[in-house]
């Protein structure tokens, strides 16, 4: 049984910085991409940024230079750090892991990250 569990939102000031981190039980987290979307009131979902078994990472152009995302394997942990917020970034993050077709498409409960002064 594969579980997602996110954690580390709340309410930060504009310029501000938060980390996120994403527990995905089961062994089947090292080999797969996983996957930070967020969604904003009255939004769809959408992307924030995803990393490679190996490490590497990539970043919707919304978030890039602000947002890092990484991993370790060893705590079956991935991490968003989110720096230099602005209100826009206010949203419930979703982390994501998409092991199909051999296995299931995984998502975590959402964290709220509010960014207001």
């Amino acid at each position: 049984q594969v579980q997602v569990v996110e954690s580390g939102g709340g309410l930060v000031q504009p310029g501000g910085s938060l980390r996120l981190s994403c527990v995905v039980s089961g062994s089947i987290f090292s080999v797969y991409i996983v996957a930070w979307y967020r969604q904003r009131p009255g939004k769809q979902r959408e992307l924030v940024a995803t990393i490679a078994p190996g490490g590497s990472g990539n970043y919707a152009d919304s978030v890039k230079g602000r947002f890092t995302i990484s991993r370790d394997n060893a705590k079956n942990t991935v991490y968003l750090q989110m720096d230099s917020l602005k209100p826009e970034d206010t949203a419930t993050y979703y982390c994501n892991l998409d092991a199909r077709p051999f296995r299931g498409d995984y998502w975590g409960q959402g964290t709220q990250v509010t960014v207001s002064s």
